[in-house]
């Protein structure tokens, strides 16, 4: 399950992008999302899928961004039940240049997997180096980190844009590619009376929302024979604030529905400090 699920979601240089997406302004935000299973087919095995995630925005162009994420499911087969828990921290420069990556993954309670590391962008490379498990320096493709993905694509929605590619590296898996993205936009849309999610979204249930499908591909994947590796649609407010998630793995999906929401008081004007 990557980190990427949340957007905080084109090939373009990392002094371009910061200019590029000053217009909007990301609500600093704690979101609690409980999860169910969608639809499972008799491949998967799924009988069953609960579980529960956890994400906090916070942060400013001067500041840089910070994202802290939990992902807990629980997965059930005839044969067995399979716990496990994704608990990742980042920090992305304002201006897009540096990113921050701490991931721990538990399967039964017990650490699978940690991961340690930093990117940086030049004009010519994605820079990776990992301390965890073990030193390694990786160079990759000119991408752009989490923020700066959102960011562009709230701008290319309020453009009225409704398709486009990218690319997006966000410290997953082994931390070792850029993911290929396609991003479907969907029309703007007001809530509407009856929508289960506006009671904890509070003053925040006012603005007006895109829904929004991203699909996921290796970054080797052949054009015209591209099977993504996963999709997520969801619902995304003007502030960055998203909700009803589906997320599709093309064997089984599962749905997040927000259940709790609290907004963090704002950075503030960045002229200031």
């Amino acid at each position: 399950m990557k980190t990427a699920l949340l957007p905080g979601l084109l090939v373009l240089a990392a002094a371009s992008a910061a200019p590029a997406h000053a217009g909007a302004v990301l609500a600093g935000h704690r979101a609690v999302y409980d999860l169910a299973l969608g639809e499972a087919s008799d491949r998967s095995g799924i009988t069953a899928l609960t579980g529960r995630m956890v994400y906090e925005f916070n942060g400013s162009p001067c500041e840089g961004y910070t994202v802290t994420f939990r992902f807990v499911t629980k997965i059930e087969t005839d044969e067995t039940t399979r716990l496990t828990d994704q608990q990742s921290a980042t920090f992305e420069e304002g201006d897009g240049k540096g990113f921050r990556f701490v991931t721990k993954s538990y399967v039964n309670s017990a650490l699978d997997k940690e991961l340690d590391g930093k990117a940086e962008l030049t004009a010519k490379e994605t820079n990776v180096r990992i301390t965890k498990p073990a030193g390694d320096e990786i160079e990759l493709p000119v991408t752009q980190f989490p923020t700066q993905h959102l960011l562009e694509l709230l701008q290319r929605a309020e453009s009225g844009e409704t398709f486009y590619e990218t690319t997006l590296f966000d410290g997953s898996d082994n931390a070792d590619q850029v993911m290929t993205t396609t991003v479907i936009i969907g029309k703007k849309s007001e809530p509407k009376a009856d929508d289960p999610e506006l009671g904890p979204l509070g003053a925040a249930s006012k603005q007006a929302y895109w829904p929004v499908t991203i699909a996921y591909f290796e970054p080797e994947s052949e054009k015209g024979q591209e099977v993504p590796i996963y999709r997520i649609a969801f619902k995304l407010h003007e502030n960055g604030v998203t909700r009803d998630l589906t997320m599709d793995y093309g064997d089984f999906s599962m749905k997040g529905k927000l259940v709790n929401f609290d907004a963090f008081k704002p950075a503030g004007d960045c002229k200031a400090k």
